[in-house]
């Protein structure tokens, strides 16, 4: 099922037996994944409404389960941006369950979401039984600080339209769902959010996008947006080719 939110943004809600493949639920075991997903407390949120608030000391950590979440947060000039996206499968809030300081984003639902709600102990305890779930969560720790990275990396060495590149590969090969013909992306941001997580102007990412159309490396259309070349999008973005 895919629905369209006010605004342009499009969510997929992910089931139990479809989380992506590189999120906390897609890596674990399903033994671990069936503990985890037995803990805390199954939350619904509103569109729009703030999951997590940047600077609160909360510690609980959010499992989503479905829908389609933004990453904020307040640079210095006192505008917010766009950091990141998040989608059923993910995780959230992990920094303050481990090191107690204060939340470092703002998350916000961006359609209509669920999720389970640990708190710190139980997190806790979890990682202590299953190394495993202890391992898979440092790992995605690790890979969004190298997210991070590049994206500065990025801003000082590539052009626009390859930064849109390197932006749809990180969302088709973590949210992607293979299709005929391509990857279907689990989370269609609308053009001012890819504007905001490239460092680009809309309609840079405007121009960026209808030729990617043009180029039949990508099609987008009312409800979906789909990779239809990831070899040759990897091969603009500058990016080495998938292992075999």
């Amino acid at each position: 099922m895919v629905a369209e939110l006010p605004g342009g943004t499009v969510f997929t809600p992910y089931d139990f037996e479809e989380w992506p493949a590189r999120s906390l639920l897609g890596v674990l075991s399903p033994p671990a994944r069936r503990e985890l997903l037995g803990l805390g407390v199954e939350t619904r949120f509103e569109p729009g409404e703030v999951l997590l608030t940047e600077g609160a000391h909360d510690r609980h950590v959010l499992l989503l389960l479905s829908g389609f979440a933004k990453v904020t947060a307040t640079v210095e000039n006192g505008e917010t941006s766009l950091l990141a996206v998040r989608v059923g499968g993910d995780s959230i809030g992990e920094m303050a369950a481990m090191d107690g300081a204060p939340r470092s984003a703002t998350v916000t639902a961006c359609g209509p979401m669920t999720a389970r709600v640990l708190q710190p102990g139980i997190l806790h305890g979890l990682l202590m039984r299953r190394p495993e779930v202890s391992m898979a969560l440092a790992g995605i720790v690790a890979d969004r600080l190298r997210w991070a990275n590049r994206r500065r990396l990025d801003f000082r060495g590539y052009p626009a339209k390859v930064r849109l590149a390197r932006l749809l590969v990180e969302l088709a090969t973590s949210y992607g769902r293979p299709t005929d013909g391509g990857v279907v992306v689990g989370c269609r941001l609308t053009q001012p959010e890819m504007a905001a997580l490239t460092g680009a102007a809309e309609t840079t990412i405007h121009k960026g996008l209808r030729e990617l159309r043009e180029g039949g490396l990508l099609e987008t259309g009312y409800r979906s947006t789909v990779v239809r070349d990831l070899p040759r999008l990897r091969q603009l973005a500058n990016l080495a080719p998938e292992g075999p």
